[in-house]
C-alpha cells in the first residue's frame, strides 16, 4: 500500500514539474519599427485583442492595429493648448488620457468622443502616471503641489475624479517627486497599488485598499539629485515586485538602480549590482512566466532577465521609453517618433 501511494505521489510530482516551464534564454530580440511622425510616445495601453492605444507629446490619441495599420484617431486641443500626454489607461470600457503641465487635463475617450472628466490648475501641477484597478476604480499620481504627492481617484468608472487631501497621504521629503518617463511609476495588483518616487528621495508608496490608506517605504535606489531615483515599478503578484531607475544624467551607472521585493514592497534588495544594465525608464514582468522573465527598456537599449532580475543581458541597442505585453510572446514598445512590435519565440 505504501509503495502504491509513493508511486502515485511521484507521478503527480512528475506531471506538476512538466507543467512548470523553464524560463527562456534570449540572446537577441528583433523589433519591427513603425514610424510615428513628430511624436514622442511614453503612454501606451495594450488591448487584449493585440491592438494598441497610444497618446503622444503632440496631443494625439492613436490606435495601432496588429497588422501595423496606424489609425491616428483624434488630435486634442484645449483652447490654444496642445496637451502633452504621458499617461494613458483603460477600464475596459473607455480610454483615459492625462496630460502633464498646467492645467492638468484628463480626457475620457469613447467611440470618437472626447470629454474632460478632470481638470486641475496649479503652477506646480504635473501628473505622471495612471492605472485602473477594475472597471470602476482608478488612480493617477503626480508631483506634489503641496506637501504630499498628487493623487486622484475615481470610483465610478472614470466619470468623476477626486484629489486625496494631504492629511490622508504620507508627507513627501524635500526635493522628492516622480518621473513621467513611461507611465509605469504606478503598479497595481488586486486592490494593491504601489507608486514610486525619485529626486532627493527614492521611495515606494503602498496602499492595500485602492488608495484609501497609505504606507511609505525607503529603498536602496540611488537618490539625492534631481534626476536620480525610481523611474518604473512592476509587481508580478501581491508580494513579488521590482523597481528600476538610476541616474538619467549618468545612464551607464549600474549601481543602486534596480531592486526586488518579496514582501509586497516593505523591504527591497539590490540585484545585479554593478552589472548590466544601467538606467532604464521602464521595467515589466513577462506574463505567465512565474515572475522569472522581465524586460527593462530605455533610451540606452533593451535588457532581459530570466531569473527574477538577478542577472540581465542586453538584447537590443534600440532605444525605447516604455513596453507593454499583450501576452508572453508579444509586446508593444514606444519611443521617440516610433512604435515597436516585439515577437518572442
Amino acid at each position: 500500500m505504501k509503495k502504491a501511494i509513493l508511486l502515485i505521489l511521484l507521478i503527480v510530482l512528475s506531471i506538476s514539474c512538466d507543467k512548470i516551464e523553464n524560463p527562456r534564454t534570449i540572446e537577441k530580440v528583433n523589433i519591427e519599427k513603425i514610424p510615428v511622425d513628430s511624436s514622442s510616445i511614453r503612454a501606451i495601453y495594450a488591448m487584449k485583442d493585440s491592438s494598441l492605444f497610444y497618446a503622444t507629446s503632440d496631443g494625439y490619441l492613436g490606435l495601432m492595429l496588429p497588422n501595423n495599420q496606424n489609425l491616428k484617431d483624434k488630435r486634442v486641443f484645449y483652447d490654444t493648448i496642445v496637451p502633452h500626454f504621458r499617461a494613458i489607461a483603460s477600464n475596459t470600457e473607455h480610454i483615459f488620457m492625462l496630460s502633464i503641465g498646467n492645467p492638468a487635463l484628463l480626457y475620457q475617450y469613447n467611440e470618437g468622443d472626447l470629454e474632460i472628466v478632470y481638470k486641475e490648475n496649479h503652477p506646480k501641477v504635473f501628473y505622471d502616471a495612471m492605472a485602473f484597478f477594475d472597471a470602476k476604480n482608478g488612480i493617477a499620481m503626480g508631483d506634489p503641489t503641496d506637501d504630499c504627492l498628487s493623487v486622484i481617484l475615481t470610483s465610478d468608472g472614470g466619470k468623476t475624479w477626486k484629489k486625496i487631501s494631504c492629511d490622508k497621504l504620507p508627507k513627501i521629503n524635500e526635493g522628492e517627486a516622480a518621473f513621467a518617463a513611461s507611465n509605469t511609476n504606478i503598479a497595481i495588483y488586486g486592490k494593491n497599488v504601489w507608486m514610486v518616487t525619485g529626486g532627493k528621495s527614492a521611495r515606494v508608496f503602498h496602499s492595500s485598499d485602492m488608495g484609501n490608506s497609505w504606507n511609505v517605504y525607503n529603498t536602496p535606489i540611488i537618490q539625492g539629485e534631481q534626476m536620480t531615483g525610481i523611474y518604473s515599478v512592476d509587481f508580478y503578484d501581491a508580494k513579488n515586485g521590482i523597481i528600476f531607475g538610476g541616474n538619467w544624467n549618468d545612464k551607464d551607472n549600474n549601481k543602486n538602480n534596480k531592486a526586488v521585493t518579496t514582501d509586497g514592497g516593505k523591504t527591497w534588495k539590490l540585484v545585479a549590482e554593478g552589472k548590466e544594465p544601467g538606467y532604464k525608464s521602464c521595467v515589466q514582468y513577462v506574463p505567465d512566466t512565474n515572475g522569472k522573465e522581465l524586460f527593462a527598456v530605455g533610451s540606452t537599449g533593451i535588457s532581459f532577465s530570466n531569473d527574477r532580475g538577478n542577472t540581465w543581458k542586453k538584447v537590443s541597442n534600440e532605444g525605447y521609453y516604455t513596453i507593454k505585453f499583450v501576452n508572453k510572446n508579444f509586446a508593444w514598445l514606444a519611443g521617440d517618433k516610433k512604435i515597436g512590435k516585439m515577437i518572442l519565440k
